[in-house]
């Protein structure tokens, strides 16, 4: 089946290439028996009798923009063309979601509904020799479908429940009575006196048992059990206390001698004159 030329696209229309594969089988299927669906074993059957060659496929997106700035206007369609010279060998305007099918029994099998001169219309198959590539094709489809507004019953009800749930608004807000408690790493809860207790710490004094710091300053005077203030230390001893002691320690004792013993005038004679 060969199409005619494409018809000429206006200055203002923008084609986009959705998706390309080098090498598609195209196949000469027999006509629907079954509301079932295709199944590509009867197509591939007797080494292939039925593959008409070998075409490169892909997917053409236009925009047309409308006059008075009122949009645009977007169409898809997915042209069977020859991999050496680019003609064109059919194309399937992508109007339905019924234009492409899946087969019943591959991944990589499709029946398309293509059109020709005069709109006749017929119904090619069409094999991926790639897994991947027919996976890419199918989800290539499935976003043409989104916006072009061709989506099935099915896929219009999971949008629907997918947007409701994102539109759901989770309320993270107190109720009515509801508290906060937040652990700023205190042991044990807060007594009455820890405001007190805190005071003090501040102010270089006692803490109390839940005090902030991990170590714990020295008691004061209250606590030890006596009143008053705390007691003065003892002076350091002078420097002939010292010497003293280490005479003591080796075993010297200084013997006690009067002024007249040392030779010295005890003061009879009087005073110098």
């Amino acid at each position: 089946m060969t199409s005619s030329a494409p018809p000429t696209l206006s200055a203002d229309a923008i084609q986009r290439v959705l998706f390309i594969a080098s090498a598609v089988h195209i196949y000469n299927i027999p006509p629907l028996t079954s509301n079932k669906g295709y199944t590509a074993s009867a197509w591939t059957a007797e080494n292939n009798k039925r593959q008409i060659f070998t075409a490169r496929l892909r997917a053409i997106e236009t925009a047309v923009p409308l006059p008075k700035d009122a949009g645009e206007s977007l169409s898809t369609e997915i042209l069977l063309e020859d991999p050496s010279t680019g003609d064109l060998f059919a194309k399937a305007p992508y109007t339905d979601a019924g234009a492409v099918e899946a087969v019943l029994d591959s991944s990589r099998f499709f029946a398309v509904r293509v059109v020709g001169d005069g709109g006749m219309k017929a119904t090619l198959g069409i094999g991926f020799e790639e897994r991947g590539e027919a996976i890419d094709f199918g989800i290539c489809l499935q976003e043409c479908r989104k916006v072009l507004g061709l989506e099935t019953p099915s896929e219009k009800k999971s949008a629907a429940k997918a947007k409701a749930e994102a539109e759901v608004k989770k309320d993270y807000g107190l109720k009515e009575g509801q508290t906060i408690m937040v652990d700023i790493g205190r042991k044990g809860r807060r007594k009455a006196g820890d405001d007190d207790d805190d005071g003090a710490v501040a102010g270089g004094s006692g803490g109390g048992e839940s005090s902030l710091f991990s170590i714990k300053p020295p008691p004061g005077p209250s606590e030890k059990g006596g009143g008053g203030a705390m007691p003065m230390l003892a002076p350091p001893p002078s420097a002939q206390d010292v010497r003293a002691e280490k005479r003591r320690s080796r075993g010297f004792e200084p013997v006690e001698k009067t002024a007249a013993e040392l030779g010295f005038d005890d003061g009879e004679f009087g005073e110098f004159q």
